[in-house]
């Protein structure tokens, strides 16, 4: 049976998290809503040419495979976050250095088949995690890099941040792209 988990409240997430949040639907559909859009990156990423892989739209701008690989990191960080706020974890979780994570993360020896085996396993892990929770750990409340957030508007922010991404690489690699 699929969850249904409520959108959370504003006082739920830090302010910088609504540029994600208003990308997702409201209506308590987070699971389908993450089970989609593993279906549509997946079929996006199984399109794009090696050429394309490796586009940069700027000199030091991340590539299409590094920012799927920045996806990954995000929501495997993201989701140890909702986890921990679950379970009543009052440890104040650390912020982390996506630059570094990009530049340490070795994406230009891997192939895509390699990065997307990834990414399904970490998203189908998520779908897992949120679908596995009560509705009173979805609503308890955690603290990482000084910002405070509930277990729910993590699993929100998860699939808003996927959303944001593809909507970049849609909007600044491949209509800049000339593929």
């Amino acid at each position: 049976m699929i969850k249904h988990i409520e959108f959370p409240s504003k006082n739920e997430y830090p302010s910088y998290a609504e540029m994600y949040m208003k990308l997702v639907k409201k209506d308590g559909s987070l699971i389908q809503q993450l089970k989609l859009s593993l279906e549509k990156t997946k079929a996006l990423f199984n399109t794009l040419s090696q050429e394309e892989l490796d586009y940069r739209y700027e000199k030091n701008k991340w590539s299409i495979k590094e920012i799927l690989v920045h996806i990954i990191d995000d929501e495997r960080i993201y989701g140890y976050r909702a986890l921990s706020f679950a379970r009543n974890d009052k440890t104040n979780l650390p912020g982390f250095e996506q630059e570094d994570y990009n530049h340490y993360s070795d994406t230009s020896a891997r192939t895509i088949e390699n990065i997307l085996e990834e990414y399904e396993a970490v998203r189908l892990s998520t779908i897992a995690l949120f679908n596995g929770l009560s509705d009173t750990a979805l609503k308890r409340i955690g603290t990482a890099n000084g910002n405070q957030a509930s277990a729910r508007a993590l699993g929100y922010h998860i699939l808003g941040h996927d959303l944001h991404h593809i909507k970049i690489i849609e909007d600044l690699y491949l209509k800049n792209s000339n593929a």
